[in-house]
């Protein structure tokens, strides 16, 4: 078991300590709507990983993709409670009570698990652009952003490291495993796209948002790199339509809210 695949992440405790000492942080619209959308990317990452849990092929994944989850679910919670400072809602009313059209997650962090290797490839590809966009928004212009980026820069690190591991050992594996591999990296591909698209609000927060169009150079040559290792093939064929910036979303996003929200919901206000 490696340091990339089990890490206890404390840092998350420690960035929320430093957020919620800092009660003069409230976010515009702007800058809210844009912690939503980055927000609402690592909440829906963290409820597909933690599907796995007692499902991995072995122990230690178990263990790896919960501590995935976990990081994920710190990333949301932070982003979601800055978010929520300029409307007035609080971090779980954000996740728990607002309706599908209300979210703004990329389509490729909705797409279903699948098996291990689709779950590993929509895992490479947001773990790659990830890494690519936080620690560029570590030098946003808002401080609270920043801190939240600087963070989750360490932890998407591992992410990504954990991924392309699992990418190299799946397509350099047995006949099977490496079939898997190129046919979920080819249903997954068509998602990643989205992942690029510089929305109109984007203009309207320079220097504090990161632009998505200026990360694709960077998520390009890691994916190249770690497929000329691996001996696979860039995927073609169609592309997304997406949408899911703008409140459409891909059509497993009900259910997955659904089983998300409805303890929540059949409980309000309930406390343990």
């Amino acid at each position: 078991m490696t340091d990339s695949e089990v890490h206890v992440s404390v840092d998350q405790v420690e960035l929320s300590a430093e957020l919620e000492g800092d009660q003069g942080a409230v976010a515009t619209p702007d800058v809210a709507e844009y912690a939503l959308w980055l927000g609402d990317d690592a909440l829906i990452l963290a409820q597909q990983l933690g599907w796995w849990i007692s499902r991995a092929p072995e122990l230690e994944e178990d263990v790896a993709l919960g501590n995935i989850a976990l990081d994920l679910l710190g990333h949301a919670r932070s982003l979601l409670r800055y978010a929520g400072t300029a409307s007035g809602r609080t971090e779980d009313d954000l996740a728990y009570f607002r309706n599908e059209p209300e979210f703004r997650t990329v389509w490729l962090f909705q797409q279903p698990n699948g098996d291990f290797a689709h779950t590993i490839a929509r895992q490479f590809v947001a773990s790659v652009y990830l890494d690519a966009l936080y620690p560029r928004l570590t030098s946003s212009n808002d401080p609270t952003l920043a801190a939240i980026a600087a963070k989750a820069a360490k932890e998407v690190a591992y992410h990504r490291d954990h991924a392309t591991q699992w990418v190299l050992r799946l397509a350099g594996g047995t006949d099977e495993s490496r079939r898997r591999m190129i046919v979920a990296l080819h249903d997954v591909w068509p998602y990643v796209e989205e992942l690029f698209r510089d929305e109109p609000l984007i203009d309207a927060l320079e220097g504090v948002a990161v632009r998505p169009s200026t990360l694709r150079a960077d998520f390009d040559a890691v994916v190249d790199a770690v497929f000329t290792e691996a001996g696979l093939e860039l995927p073609k064929g169609m592309i997304s339509s997406g949408g899911g910036r703008r409140g459409s979303h891909f059509s497993t996003m009900g259910y997955l809210l659904a089983e998300m929200q409805v303890l929540a919901r059949q409980h309000p206000e309930a406390t343990w």
